[in-house]
């Protein structure tokens, strides 16, 4: 019998969500490629819908996306919007994903970076914080979609092996079992 630790739950969704807040803040301006910087919000977001997934997904996507606004130059609200829709579409596939296709989540991941970052550039345009259309496309989205994939790395790394070998923020999960179908709670060869 498996017992739902809702705190450990939130206890771990609170440290994943200081953990990226401070890589946000103190290292995400300090490492850039072009005029690209790593998106922890994103990352973040990306995490708990591939964990937890479901309505979780879409309010930590909201609030890591207006964190992300009220720590940058860009309009208030946009990231909150973008990344809420984000959660949306990846939490509504399941959760504890990552486990048994660590491989699939990343590239999953690295699909949604690609158009986040499009996206949330082309709105810079419209409201005059970039300078054309190359800007934006070369020397913004792309640097900015492969630093996001690249820190995204050790987090898909640590959840696809934490949750394998023990517990997870999916609180209830059963590890590889989850995810496939296998290994009910319940034992039923001996009730017919």
């Amino acid at each position: 019998m498996q017992i739902a630790d809702k705190n450990k739950s939130r206890h771990d969704i609170i440290a994943l969500a200081i953990i990226c807040g401070v890589l946000q803040l103190a290292l995400a301006p300090n490492i850039a490629l072009g005029n690209g910087r790593a998106n922890f919000a994103l990352i973040f977001t990306c995490c708990i819908a591939l964990l937890v997934g479901g309505k979780p997904a879409v309010l930590s996507g909201f609030f890591a996306g207006l964190f992300f606004d009220l720590s940058t130059t860009g309009p208030v609200g946009l990231m909150a919007g973008i990344l809420s829709v984000v959660g949306y579409f990846m939490g509504s596939e399941g959760r504890n994903r990552i486990v048994g296709d660590a491989g699939a989540s990343v590239l999953e991941v690295s699909v949604y970076t690609l158009i986040v970052s499009v996206v949330y550039h082309l709105f810079m345009l419209v409201v005059g914080d970039a300078s054309s259309l190359l800007d934006v496309l070369f020397l913004r989205s792309l640097p900015t979609a492969a630093l996001t994939i690249l820190f995204f790395l050790p987090f898909a790394w640590y959840y696809s092996r934490q949750s394998a070998s023990g517990p997870s923020l999916s609180a209830g999960g059963r590890g590889r079992h989850a995810r496939r179908g296998r290994g009910s709670r319940f034992n039923t060869k001996g009730l017919s």
